[in-house]
């Protein structure tokens, strides 16, 4: 069955919350290490500034394609290559959190994001672009997994039912934050292509001051390991479906990311940074507001909206590129980014629910997987596809396929539903 409104509420069960290790027990001794709502407060400060970094480029990609003179694709691929970085984390430190802490896997992501961004300062080439981009989405995989589990475990007892929110909404709000950030940087100030990753430094320098402050909440099991994709027997019927929902929110919001300046410049004839950065944030903070809105929803109630959302986002979407419209274009994004909020929350919270307490971060992980294939792969093929047949074309290609895998979650659903009528 797709989950509910949070672990508690969906499993029944609570989470364990280990004893703090020595280190930090001497801290609390001394007053300097913050509890329940403080800690999650802290973690979500951390996870925003980590996943702000991965977006802030966005409104500079047309700015460094003049500098540089590269093409659309050229520009997919750039954005796209942060997912190598994101899997690769995933895959090698998915459950490491699990056996060595969530705190030192949560330092060596806020020090890739500080490296990532030396290095965007010292790009002068697209190999130098990626390469940061790499490095950015290591942070990213480091973090995802790490400070989701982190976050829920961390939360009091009255915020657990509404920690897998909190949660995804510090990832989706964070990865809104980061091109309105950097929008506004780069339109209004001066040094366009350096002092956004000078801000962004000095932001993540203070998120390891809050990672070091805050007490673990591991137990540290198992073993390091390069961890397998694989899933307990338990949780493989609810992720299929969180995941074909994931994935097509995540294919949608990645559109955006990519490309939305891409399109505001050459359909539209804006070329405002500021203005690029607000369309993509919009469709990332409709995530996150999303996300509240349907907390307290039924599951399934509350997957079928999101579903029909990307679905009505899409449409939406295919309809601003016919007309060239930038309101069109702006309730995409919104639509959108309320479909992919959805589904990303109640998908998320549905497999943690059902996953062993021991394997939480592994799972969860694995989900991040997919959420980022999706963010990266799609939005290569629509590269592709716009050298070929024009941007325009290949969007409304985009959007349908898109809308398509919505309509097919849907779908299965509604067949889970009949199959699990008592379920919740």
């Amino acid at each position: 069955m797709i989950g509910g409104q949070g672990i508690s509420a969906v499993s029944g069960q609570k989470l364990v919350r280990p004893t703090p290790l020595d280190d930090v027990g001497a801290l609390r001794s001394w007053g300097r290490v913050p509890t329940g709502g403080a800690t999650t407060t802290l973690l979500v400060y951390a996870f925003v500034t980590v996943m702000a970094g991965t977006t802030l480029p966005t409104p500079m990609y047309a700015l460094y394609a003049n500098a540089m003179h590269f093409t659309v694709l050229t520009t997919t691929l750039i954005y796209a290559t942060y997912a190598g970085g994101v899997l690769a984390a995933l895959l090698v430190c998915g459950r490491w959190s699990d056996v060595i802490g969530r705190r030192p896997l949560l330092f060596a992501g806020v020090g890739l994001a500080i490296a990532s961004a030396a290095m965007f300062l010292a790009a002068h080439s697209v190999l130098e672009l990626m390469a940061a981009r790499i490095v950015s989405g290591f942070s990213a995989g480091v973090c995802t997994g790490t400070a989701t589990i982190a976050i829920i475990e961390a939360a009091p007892p009255k915020w657990r039912t509404r920690a897998p929110a909190i949660a995804t909404m510090a990832n989706v709000g964070g990865l809104g934050a980061g091109p309105l950030l950097a929008g506004l940087l780069v339109q209004y100030c001066p040094r366009p292509l350096h002092l956004t990753f000078g801000v962004h430094m000095v932001l993540a320098v203070f998120a390891g001051i809050a990672v070091f402050v805050v007490p673990e909440t591991s137990s540290r099991t198992g073993h390091l390991g390069v961890q397998r994709p694989r899933l307990p027997a338990q949780v493989r019927g609810t992720f299929t479906v969180s995941a074909m929902g994931i994935f097509a929110g995540f294919a949608s919001i990645g559109l955006f990311a990519a490309l939305a300046p891409s399109i505001l410049v050459t359909m539209i004839g804006i070329g405002n940074h500021a203005a690029a950065g607000l369309i993509v944030s919009c469709a990332f903070f409709a995530s996150a507001a999303a996300q509240v809105a349907v907390t307290r929803l039924p599951a399934r109630v509350a997957m079928a909206i999101g579903c029909t959302s990307l679905l009505v986002g899409m449409l939406a979407l295919t309809a601003a590129l016919v007309t060239a419209s930038l309101p069109g274009l702006v309730s995409a994004a919104v639509i959108s980014g309320v479909g992919q909020g959805i589904t990303f929350s109640h998908g998320l919270a549905a497999v943690t629910a059902v996953a062993p307490a021991d394997r939480r971060a592994e799972t969860s992980s694995l989900l991040f997987v997919v959420a980022y294939i999706a963010i990266s792969l799609p939005v290569i093929g629509e590269g592709l596809a716009a050298d070929h047949w024009g941007l325009r074309s290949a969007g409304i290609g985009f959007a349908l396929a898109v809308g398509a895998l919505a309509s097919v979650c849907f779908v299965a659903l509604l067949s889970r539903q009949r199959r699990q009528p008592s379920s919740r």
